[in-house]
């Protein structure tokens, strides 16, 4: 055993938290002994399924599309090919597929080069070209342009494929470079409200406009003054009413997709006032550079993932207390930045970290989290090339399916390398247990209690009579929980051969590849009767079903 494992298992021993009371008693009685070979750990986990602690979008998951051409680059490697909005193969058929097996995947548009783009309609103070590399320019390229051509195609396409569009608006024309990365002047909304006048015209729906990316706080690259921000969404607001007067919905105002800086943001909700901003975004690239060598210990590290916890409540917080019209969205978020860790962030090891940040945001009230990238980059959800899915589009497909809007409280006597979270049953009656072990050597084996009664053994009942004998005195051991055989559904992911570095995904030990007619296979659960427990083995993932738990905030 390498020495990194064995510190890992001292800490896992050292670190599991004291149970309660009550849980120490559902363990007695219900947990009978079990043999099995390996490191295993009995736990159980109690649901308060009688109140909602936070609630999240229908539409939670979303995945961006962004701006950078083939020449951008990184480490000395290129990885975003063709995967631009600008040059995009959107005729590929797995490509409309993987969004079509969404029904509704919220799409957000946007990027570094958002705030560089020209809009090719009305009349322009400069020409429309394409990026260009140059040192002169942010991030190393020119101003680019969107051609009305190629957003009528990306229209049709999201169209197609139920796509719910958020748009990155261009929040640095017409401004100037101050000195150093500050901008100044007012923002030129003409070239923006040309476009959406354009877009209204042609019929496209466009869920929300985000106004610039980055600019917040210090910036990347380029900032511009919270006052200044503020005045413009104003103007922003006061466009897309004019615009869109006519319309029967009209779309958000997002903003302003930069790294969370308190007071920064606190400035911006209270200078724009009650009703301009409706989406406070935020950006996480917790994981640090994609080159960076601890990214997998960071990965697989209970403790370094709970550090961005802060950073969700504290945006929650400073909504509740600065502008609680406004709502919490991860407007940007690939892990680890410069285009995500090439064999890290394309793998089954990266869901680790996204399943567990989905779960986590939930927690804090966040609406809506946007992973970059659809395409492109090593962190993309599908190729590039192929627009075959890597894991984590899977694990985005299967959270967008079972897990609803309601976020119930959890407690657990688990050590802290298992991850719990839960949420009502998204469409149907019941909650969906999202359950992440970071372990390399614990299976746990979990029961589940509702506070009051266990629903879910944590070991199979093999003594009818003794069973019999803890209900007769102990009436909250109810009739669900051990009559009958009622199924729960299990989804249960690993790698591949065990390789966490794999780009292949098992689904209760099937691998997840596209079918031979270029279709996104279908996710089908095993079935248990809720008498028998839930394994969950080391290094895996596992969402649980379960139809018949009580829970009124569900309802």
């Amino acid at each position: 055993m390498l020495d990194s494992e064995i510190n890992q298992s001292k800490r896992e021993a050292q670190n599991k938290p004291k149970m309660s009371f009550n849980v120490i008693l559902l363990s007695c009685l219900v947990l009978l002994p079990v043999t099995f070979a390996g490191n295993m750990e009995r736990t159980t986990i109690v649901i308060d399924g009688a109140r909602r602690i936070s609630e999240i979008d229908e539409n939670f998951v979303c995945a961006t599309l962004d701006w950078w051409p083939p020449e951008k680059c990184n480490y000395d490697q290129c990885p975003w090919g063709y995967a631009s909005l600008i040059n995009l193969n959107l005729y590929s058929p797995l490509l409309a597929k993987a969004i079509q097996a969404f029904r509704t995947l919220r799409i957000r548009i946007g990027g570094s080069l958002q705030d560089q783009v020209i809009y090719d309609v009305g009349e322009l103070k400069t020409p429309c070209t394409q990026f260009k590399k140059t040192d002169d320019g942010l991030f190393g390229f020119s101003e680019g342009c969107l051609y009305m051509k190629r957003w009528d195609e990306l229209n049709h396409f999201f169209n197609a494929t139920g796509a719910i569009v958020t748009f990155g608006l261009n929040a640095l024309y017409g401004r100037n470079n101050l000195n150093g990365s500050a901008w100044g002047g007012d923002w030129d909304h003409t070239n923006t409200q040309d476009f959406m006048n354009y877009t209204v015209s042609k019929g496209y729906a466009i869920d929300s406009w985000e106004f610039g990316n980055e600019l917040s706080g210090n910036g990347i690259g380029a900032s511009v003054s919270v006052e200044l921000y503020a005045k413009d969404l104003i103007v922003l607001k006061d466009v897309i009413k004019n615009v869109y007067k006519n319309s029967r919905t009209k779309p958000l105002v997002l903003a302003p997709g930069g790294f969370y800086e308190e007071k920064w943001y606190s400035e911006l909700l209270r200078l724009s006032g009650p009703g301009v901003l409706d989406a406070l975004t935020h950006h996480i690239y917790n994981l640090g550079a994609g080159n960076d060598p601890g990214l997998v210990n960071r990965i697989l590290d209970p403790n370094y993932l709970s550090g961005i916890s802060g950073t969700f409540a504290n945006v929650n917080r400073t909504i509740q207390e600065h502008g609680p019209w406004s709502a919490a969205w991860v407007g940007e978020a690939g892990g680890a930045y410069n285009s995500g860790g090439r064999q890290i962030s394309e793998t089954f090891i990266n869901s680790f970290w996204y399943l567990d940040q989905l779960g986590m945001s939930s927690k804090h009230n966040t609406k809506v989290y946007c992973r970059q990238a659809l395409v492109g980059g090593f962190y993309g959800l599908l190729e590039k090339e192929t627009f075959v899915p890597n894991p984590d589009y899977y694990s985005a497909l299967l959270w967008h399916r079972l897990m609803g809007k309601g976020v119930l409280g959890v407690q657990t006597n688990a050590s802290e390398y298992l991850r719990a979270y839960v949420h009502c049953s998204k469409g149907r009656a019941g909650i969906t247990i999202l359950l992440i072990n970071l372990s390399k050597q614990t299976t746990f084996t979990v029961g589940v209690s509702n506070g009051v009664k266990v629903v879910l053994q944590a070991e199979p009942v093999k003594n009818k009579s003794f069973l019999g004998t803890i209900k007769s005195k102990f009436s909250w051991v109810g009739k669900k929980a051990s009559d009958g055989y009622l199924n729960r559904e299990e989804y249960h992911l690993s790698p591949k051969d065990g390789d966490l570095r794999s780009k292949i995904m098992l689904l209760n030990g099937n691998p997840l590849v596209p079918t031979v007619t270029g279709d996104i296979p279908k996710l089908e659960p095993v079935r248990h009767g809720v008498k028998f427990p839930v394994y969950i083995n080391p290094l895996s993932i596992s969402f649980i079903v379960l139809p018949t738990f009580d829970a009124p905030a569900c309802i």
